[in-house]
């Protein structure tokens, strides 16, 4: 019996698995992003002479936050595309 059809079978289930996985990591920058605006209109809402303060902070909280989605993606979008030909390559 050929085990080399099971074997790419099983390579790329495992990369559709993965790459899903990895593409749900873009769930939470979303929600942790709209929390900390949420807080911060919260805060300017209640001392407004501190609005620009609030505004830069929380920016750059976001920007950083998002590096967790931007990776998730990334990952996913190799695990599509790349993985699969390479495991193809290395099984014959």
């Amino acid at each position: 019996m050929d085990f080399t059809i099971l074997a790419k079978g099983i390579a790329l289930a495992g990369c559709a698995i993965g790459s899903g996985c990895a593409l749900i990591a873009g769930i939470g920058p979303g929600i942790g992003e709209g929390n900390a605006v949420a807080k911060g209109l919260e805060a300017i809402g209640r001392q407004p002479e501190c609005k620009s303060d609030v505004t830069s902070t929380m920016l750059l909280g976001c920007a950083i936050a998002e590096t967790t989605g931007i990776y998730g993606f990334v990952t996913g979008l190799l695990l599509i595309f790349v993985a699969p030909g390479m495991f193809m390559n290395y099984l014959g």
